[in-house]
């Protein structure tokens, strides 16, 4: 999930086209094989301080889109149109609208993150166009009306909750300081753990900080609470730097995040001594270490200059795999954006991250939260928290 060589100048190629075949687009349309060609859309955050989320859910396309290209069984093959909305409210609406005014594009994977997620949805509800989001998990995502929304990962109702449950079962944390980035992402995360942990019988300190280069004030705060566990809920960048702030300070109690933060950049930025021993939550499993996902790794090494999977790459995969089913569903006959969003709800895929199926109201069917902490520098999976809670 690092870093690789060269991916500043991917990440700077905002709104630019890959296709395994080379040329083509989507509808009647056919590649250089003769074959129709199908386009899709991905949004996320290809710019900015947390740009590697998006690169790894982008990659995790790409992957897909690779496997699919190769298949001689199939009638068509994909196209990619990638828009940047560097993971911000403001400009999330105009990455949308880069792949609305695309009339060949006919879904998209993505938005990823929560804030720009709700800031385009609306215009994507409008044009009909199917958006299915590897990432964006805060709660009310499913309940605004949306309705061209779907997501392959599990809302903060259910990563909050369990890592509540892991906070007071495992770690026994007697009292937890809650402190969100004031984003939908992190109001919805620390919105859902609270909660539970209070139901718990933990204290809570809840605060909000908007992103920020100097954590100091806050770390005082924290420190002068004396929580057992600070709860962040928010990105790895921020995260770093309020790691390092505590750590100069002296804090001595644990550090726990959730999934916006779990990616090896996370480490690299705070410093492998000050992230050592960092809990990390995320609804989604290690592919790296997952026999099942094996086949998927080397793949995706293969397509993508050597990188591994890191975190939503699964998500990201699944959700295009998944719309590759759809593709095939409907034939040589019409793929448009209508029939496309139509034959979507009903869609049973075995990915390799869960059975990608969904409720009627978009949300998944079935999801696990795994807990991860940084070892000897490097991010490790623990395992299912409903397993951890068993031991």
């Amino acid at each position: 999930m690092g870093r690789r060589p060269l991916l500043g100048a991917i990440a700077l190629a905002t709104a630019v086209t890959l296709s395994a075949a080379a040329c083509g687009s989507s509808g009647d349309d056919s590649s250089s094989s003769g074959k129709k060609t199908i386009t899709i859309g991905f949004q996320g955050v290809l710019s900015g301080d947390n740009q590697q989320l998006g690169l790894n859910a982008l990659y995790g396309v790409r992957t897909a889109i690779a496997e699919v290209n190769a298949d001689a069984g199939l009638p068509f093959e994909l196209k990619l149109v990638e828009s940047d909305d560097a993971g911000s409210p403001d400009q999330g609406p105009t990455a949308a609208q880069k792949l609305i005014d695309n009339d060949k594009v006919v879904a998209v994977v993505g938005p990823m993150f929560s804030g720009a997620t709700k800031a385009s949805e609306p215009a994507y509800t409008q044009a009909g166009l199917l958006s299915v989001s590897p990432s964006a998990t805060n709660p009310a995502l499913t309940t605004l009306g949306f309705k061209t929304f779907y997501r392959v990962i599990a809302p903060d109702t259910v990563q909050g909750k369990a890592a509540a449950d892991y906070l007071a079962g495992v770690l026994k944390a007697k009292k937890v300081y809650s402190l969100d980035d004031k984003s939908e992402y992190g109001t919805g995360l620390s919105g859902a753990l609270e909660p539970e942990l209070k139901a718990k019988g933990v204290e809570v300190v809840h605060d909000g900080i908007n992103p920020t280069k100097d954590y100091t004030s806050e770390a005082t705060k924290i420190i002068a609470a004396k929580p057992d566990v600070l709860y962040y809920s928010g990105y790895y960048a921020e995260l770093a730097l309020l790691t390092k702030a505590l750590k100069d300070k002296g804090f001595t109690g644990k550090i726990a995040s959730g999934d916006g933060s779990n990616d090896p950049q996370y480490v690299a930025q705070a410093g492998t001594a000050a992230a050592e021993g960092a809990y990390l939550t995320c609804p989604c499993g290690d592919a790296n270490s997952d026999p099942k996902a094996a086949a998927f790794v080397e793949s995706f090494k293969k397509v993508n200059k050597g990188a591994k999977p890191g975190t939503y790459s699964g998500e990201a995969y699944d959700a295009t795999k998944a719309l590759a089913s759809v593709f095939k569903q409907l034939g040589n006959g019409d793929v448009s954006r209508e029939s496309v969003l139509k034959a979507f709800a009903g869609v049973n895929y075995a990915g390799i991250t869960k059975t990608v199926s969904f409720e009627s109201n978009g949300e998944v069917k079935g999801s696990n939260v795994y807990v991860y902490q940084v070892k000897n520098g490097a991010i490790t999976v623990l395992g299912n928290i409903a397993d951890l809670l068993k031991a």
